[in-house]
């Protein structure tokens, strides 16, 4: 399934509405995870996007400054994925806080991302 299909316009607003930095990054961001599954949901919940499979999976939080992807259940993911990169004093959720394009680890996320939804199987 084509992920420009899978896009909810709210989104797409949203996105229209941040600085032009922001919006690079965001939409870089929101590509990666919609390209990490096609099982990947997007939602705009909270008045932000959330990606669900079988549960949350993760999410994009804008600042004027920066974006975070954040992962519901960070926590719980296991050393080698990615987790190392992770912020977050939180019980469950932790995320990366990128400020700028140059930031940007498509690899390492799309990791992330997929180790996340495993953790939705159990």
């Amino acid at each position: 399934m084509n992920s420009e299909k899978r896009k909810v316009v709210e989104i797409d607003q949203f996105i229209e509405n941040l600085p032009e930095e922001i919006q690079e990054i965001t939409e870089v961001l929101r590509n990666i995870i919609l390209d990490a599954s096609p099982m990947l949901v997007e939602e705009y919940k909270w008045s932000m996007p959330n990606y669900s499979y079988k549960g949350l999976v993760c999410y994009l939080q804008t600042a004027k400054k920066h974006v975070k992807l954040g992962f519901h259940k960070g926590n719980l993911l296991q050393e080698g994925v990615g987790k190392e990169i992770l912020e977050g004093t939180g019980k469950t959720m932790k995320y990366i806080t990128l400020k700028k394009m140059e930031d940007l680890q498509s690899e390492v996320y799309t990791k992330l991302i997929l180790a996340a939804m495993e953790l939705n199987e159990v």
